[in-house]
């Protein structure tokens, strides 16, 4: 892809240029970035963009939205990417102009299929309904008009006149709280959804509404907006992908696990072949106890199988010695023949400790990564039980392991609006008696340290030599060739011109 027109830096901006950039710790994104960036900056943004979206998600899922909780949680969360949310912080350009790059990019991720969209949306919407819950009240017409959205807020005469008017429609209004409450004019067109549940109004093709009522209107356009703007961009994908810094970065983003890998073996040997029974009704996730109680069942599993209980016992610290002679005693104990086994299948064990071919460590697969690829068919017991099980399979497995009937509902509620990584969380939440488990389920090697650490007081069962969750661009960037290619084919040069990339988000 070749970036039309000729490179422009953008200046170096200071004072009330800054605040002219960014006026509002909100936006509806209305017009792309014209800045150079880096490619290591590039994806740096857009990996915070995502763990900011996928803690919208699971909190939205975990909580109330609006509740108290729910809010000083999603702040929490924000601040701690260094992305912006209040308007009276000092200097908030740089989180601004975090927050307006970074969604121009997940936008080029997020709109190659209709999932894709759908999710991207509605937890861009979620975020921006946070956002406005706690805009000042002086500032939300500066916001309106900025965002292109002619609502304006009737003077206290008008709203008198209209008083009793305005509280019959709105059943939580009283007339104090009017007093205290901006009233917004606004076309009949964009009130539909008030309109059609009685709770707004109307005169001469005017919709009086609250502002308490107002966010469902601006989420609306919001919506709308977004919409088409993934359209457009997805009509111009072709192009994108043809540029080869940017394809891989981009195809890697929309289905990325973006924690920790567990691959570091600090804690190998730290868990003997005897703990495992114990530790897999104990500790395990639901896919790996699933696979462990089909082992030992069966004295066998599939090659999919395999691969995703043999990465999470290596992940949970069992060495290559302590792999292999567990595998092949199961194997045994099915009536195969030792040699078999040696021949046969110790490779494929000694390949994925990286002792073998290639030589690359493989790593635990994430929750993504199981729930997203190789399905597993009949016969099979890899996979995600919440994703792929039957509801009422799932239910009998969920009895059988103790869970209390309401929170059997609760667990089946949410892998019917598909969130199966809440389901697994709610599962560990019930399993270790804890009201809240105090972090997003990702991974299932995390579960098992997770739940180390409840079990034990806070003290894990190995030590972890793992850093803490933080962004590995180059190492993410290489995960494929064609990205470590691109990477180092820019050298020196790593520049980009964001100039360029306005003609993908309009027509």
């Amino acid at each position: 892809m070749e970036f039309s027109g000729v490179k422009r830096r953008k200046p170096w901006l200071i004072g009330d240029q800054r605040k002219a950039s960014y006026p509002h710790s909100l936006q509806f994104y209305l017009q792309p970035p014209s800045e150079n960036i880096s490619l290591i900056e590039f994806e740096n943004l857009a990996i915070d963009r995502l763990k900011l979206l996928k803690s919208v998600e699971n909190l939205g899922v975990s909580y109330v939205k609006g509740t108290e909780l729910y809010q000083s949680k999603l702040e929490a969360e924000i601040r701690r990417l260094k992305f912006s949310y209040r308007e009276s912080l000092e200097d908030e350009y740089e989180p601004r102009r975090k927050d307006h790059i970074s969604h121009f990019i997940l936008r080029l991720a997020y709109c190659q299929s209709e999932d894709l969209r759908r999710w991207f949306i509605q937890q861009e919407m979620d975020l921006l309904r946070f956002r406005f819950s706690i805009l000042p009240k002086d500032k939300i017409q500066s916001f309106l008009q900025d965002s292109h959205l002619h609502f304006e807020a009737i003077s206290e005469e008008e709203k008198n006149l209209r008083e009793q008017e305005i509280i019959a429609s709105s059943t939580s209004l009283g007339g104090p709280k009017l007093e205290l409450e901006y009233v917004y004019k606004i076309p009949f067109a964009d009130a539909l959804d008030l309109f059609r549940g009685r709770k707004v109004y109307l005169e001469n093709g005017f919709a009086y509404v609250p502002l308490k009522d107002i966010v469902a209107i601006i989420l609306n356009e919001f919506r709308a907006k977004l919409s088409k703007a993934l359209a457009l961009t997805a009509r111009s994908l072709p192009a994108v992908q043809s540029d080869e810094r940017l394809q891989p970065l981009l195809n890697h983003l929309s289905h990325s696990y973006i924690g920790q890998d567990y691959s570091i073996q600090g804690n190998a040997g730290k868990i003997s072949l005897d703990q495992i029974d114990s530790l897999s009704t104990k500790s395990f996730p639901p896919c790996m106890r699933q696979l462990h109680k089909a082992l030992r069942e069966n004295h066998h599993l599939r090659h999919g199988g395999r691969m995703q209980y043999g990465l999470f016992l290596k992940g949970i610290g069992l060495t290559l010695e302590q792999a292999l002679q567990f595998w092949k005693q199961e194997f045994i104990k099915g009536k195969m023949d030792p040699d078999k086994f040696d021949k046969g299948y110790s490779y494929n064990i000694r390949h994925s400790f990286g002792k073998e071919g290639k030589r690359t460590d493989y790593t635990p697969f994430s929750c993504l990564k199981i729930i997203l690829t190789n399905p597993p068919s009949q016969g099979d017991y890899h996979g995600c039980p919440f994703r792929h099980s039957d509801p009422e399979l799932l239910k009998q497995k969920l009895q059988s392991y103790k869970i209390t009937p309401g929170g059997i509902s609760q667990i089946l509620d949410l892998v019917k609006g598909t969130h199966y990584q809440v389901a697994c969380q709610k599962y560990f939440e019930m399993t270790h008696n804890v009201d809240d488990c105090g972090f997003s389920l990702n991974h299932p090697n995390q579960f098992f340290v997770e739940s180390q650490r409840v079990l034990n007081g806070g003290k894990d069962i190995k030590k972890e030599s793992i850093p803490p969750e933080t962004p590995q661009p180059k190492q993410s960037a290489q995960k494929t060739k064609n990205a470590s290619s691109a990477l180092a084919s820019l050298n020196s040069s790593l520049e980009m011109d964001m100039e360029g990339l306005e003609d993908y988000f309009s027509e």
